[in-house]
Parts: C-alpha cells; structure tokens; sequence
C-alpha cells in the first residue's frame, strides 16, 4: 500500500521554495502502511502533489524529497542524476579531483561523492539512500568506472536516523593513500583517515586566490593537510602552518616535499593557545589563515560559536602586519554571512584594527548552493586588508 504525508495548512511553502526536507511537526496525517526507508508522497492538507521522498519516523527530518514529477526511484534514476551532476563538473573543467555529487544540491539528498584521482569516497547520510546503496554504488561503477570506491559515513549525523558509523570499501580496492593534483599542485589525500570524506575540496579556489596576497611570512592556522600552506608558499618566503594534529603536520610536510617547497615550516599545537603564543611574543606576519573546524552542529550553538570566532579573528588580527592580509573562513552553516561578518568586524575594533573587505568568498562551484535549501550555503572566506 502507497504511503501518503499530508503536511499541515501553509507548510508546502518553504518546499515549494525548493527545499528537500519535510519535518516531522509539519505533518498534519500519514495515510497507509508506513516503513521507514519506504518511498512516501507529500501532498499539501488539500491533497496537492508536492513531491516523493524516503521516510523515516527516527529522524526530525520525517522526509526528504527528491522526486517532484512523476519519476520512479532505483538504479536508473541514481546513474541520470550522477551522471548529470558529473556531467556539470566536468564542464567546469575538474578532472583529479572534486566534488562529484553534493546532496540535496543535486538533487539525492544525503549522499555526498568525491572524487580522488581513479578513487570514489562516499557518505551515506540517511536511512532511505542507505537501503539503497548497492544501487547506488552499481550507479558511480557505471558513471566513473572507478578503481575502488571507498565508504566514509563515519559521521554523528547519521545517528539522528538510526544508523551507525560505518566505513569500508565498497567496491574495488582503495589505497592508504591518493596522489591528486589540485591547482597545480600534488597533494596527498587519505580517503580512509582523512578529515570528512579525505580532503577539504570546498576551498580548492579560495586556495589558489590566496596566492596574489601571499608575501613575505605567511601564518596558517588549522592547516590541516596543507592545501592554504602549499598554494601560499608557491608565491611567499616562508609559510608557518599550524595545527593540533601531527598526522596532519607529516601529511604536510610530505606534500611540500612532493612540490620540491622547501619553505613550510609546521608548529604542532593548539591553533588559539599557539596564535596567543606569537602574540606574547611579539610575531608579526604579512598574511594570516584562519580555516578553523566548526564551531557549531545546531542553531542553538551558534552564539557560542562566535565567541570562538571572535577570540581566533581578535588574535589573528593582532599578528597581520600593517598592510597585510588576514584570510578568514568558517563552515558553520549555522552561522549566517551576516553573523560571521558581524563578529570578524567587532574582532577587529576590539583589536584595534582597521579592515577593508577585498574579498567575499564561498564553496567552490562543485559545491552548488541550491536556493530554498539553505544548509547547502555554508562556507564563509573573507579576504580583509589590515591597515
């Protein structure tokens, strides 16, 4: 038996908008046998056809939507959809190395594809795409032809559906370790270790614009594998990267060996109790990196999120040089531009620094920002003139 959601009067507004989700409390009545996984259609209190999408009762998040006509889900459809997200990529001119699939962007909500060089990293991030993987992975075989296809939905997320972390390969076989070539340069991606799905692809052309305003001595903090550090040291002449993680700092330095750059030294620390440390003494840098982690996973963070924008923009401030640069970022989707703003700006009157916006920057453009899905807007890099 067919499964219907019948949302409450005026809900259908903001997914008419194009958003994919439809929560739990906007639901006015379920008709049919429900299963969580199954497909559902959503149709307004009226009976007005919306969309189709997977359900499930253990997530706020009761449906997502992906089917707004009269499509049938299955392999076909997963390899149309791929192969027309790949499709716009390539067309863009990436090739080593990218986002190959972006959720709901793309229109498959929660399934997120990179892709590394002749390798695939995957993240399955709801019930309904879960259920589905051995279809979905016949799709991206077909599409990419891969050498393997390694999973990594080793994320919390996944618990709000009622799923566990799960990584492993799910197709061919996957190296400890992919060679790919990002701006000209050679980088080294750990697919099974590596942050999020191996690598920040997100910031692969805010990397390279970094490069007109690299001189002299450039600081980056949460360096991670080097991808800000490598692209500054093609044009400045010394380049100190900083992160907590000497996985992260080995990784680094065997990059830069890759490149033949010999002018990335690494500090192992806290990236706030190392930027105080270079304050106390008195370090001044002509550009300075923050691309610091999430601060927040909800709303309700947010506030407390800023506050630790604040601290690590106040410190980074202090240590630009007069007519330097600072390059700030931040991927809290949470935390609106406006906000972000908001907070770098009071960081630099309390630092008693004057700044000019040279730059606003975002994801790169194999991160899509669908519009009426405001969680696929999430990366925030400014570009600021310290004077």
């Amino acid at each position: 038996m067919s499964i219907t959601v019948y949302l409450k009067k005026g809900e259908e507004k903001r997914i008419l908008a194009g958003s994919p989700f439809v929560y739990a409390n906007e639901v006015s009545r379920i008709e049919g046998k429900d299963k969580n996984g199954s497909l559902a259609t959503v149709r307004t209190l009226d009976g007005k056809f919306i969309g189709k999408g997977y359900l499930n009762h253990a997530s706020k998040i009761l449906v997502r939507i992906f089917l707004r006509g009269d499509e049938e889900d299955g392999e076909p459809l997963f390899y149309a959809r791929i192969h027309a997200a790949n499709a716009f990529r390539r067309s863009l001119g990436y090739d080593s190395c990218y986002r190959a699939l972006f959720g709901e962007a793309d229109d498959l909500p929660a399934l997120i594809v990179d892709k590394y060089g002749d390798y695939l990293s995957v993240q399955i991030l709801s019930l309904g795409m879960y259920l589905r993987k051995r279809e979905i992975v016949s799709a991206l075989v077909k599409e990419f032809s891969p050498k393997g296809i390694y999973e990594r939905s080793d994320v919390a997320v996944r618990k709000k559906e009622g799923l566990p972390e799960e990584t492993g390969v799910l197709y061919g076989e996957v190296p400890d370790e992919v060679e790919v070539t990002e701006n000209g340069l050679k980088m080294a991606v750990d697919i099974k270790r590596g942050q999020k799905t191996g690598y920040f692809l997100d910031q692969k052309e805010n990397r390279f614009a970094v490069r007109r305003y690299a001189k002299g001595d450039v600081l980056d903090c949460f360096c991670n594998s080097g991808g800000f550090s490598l692209n500054a040291a093609t044009a400045a002449e010394r380049v100190t990267a900083v992160d907590v993680s000497p996985l992260a700092l080995e990784t680094v330095a065997k990059n830069a060996a890759r490149n033949g750059l010999e002018n990335i030294q690494t500090v192992c620390g806290d990236a706030f109790e190392v930027l105080r440390t270079f304050r106390s003494e008195g370090r001044q840098f002509d550009l300075v990196i923050l691309d610091p982690p999430a601060f927040c996973k909800s709303a309700a963070e947010a506030q407390d999120a800023c506050k630790g924008y604040f601290d690590v923009n106040f410190s980074g401030l202090k240590l630009v040089k007069k007519g330097g640069f600072l390059v700030t970022c931040s991927c809290s989707h949470y935390v609106p531009p406006a906000m972000f703003e908001k907070t770098v700006s009071e960081a630099a009157r309390r630092a008693g620094r004057r700044v000019q916006c040279v730059e606003r920057r975002s994801q790169a453009p194999d991160h899509p920002v669908l519009f009426g899905a405001d969680e696929t807007q999430y990366l925030k890099c400014l570009i600021l003139r310290v004077f």
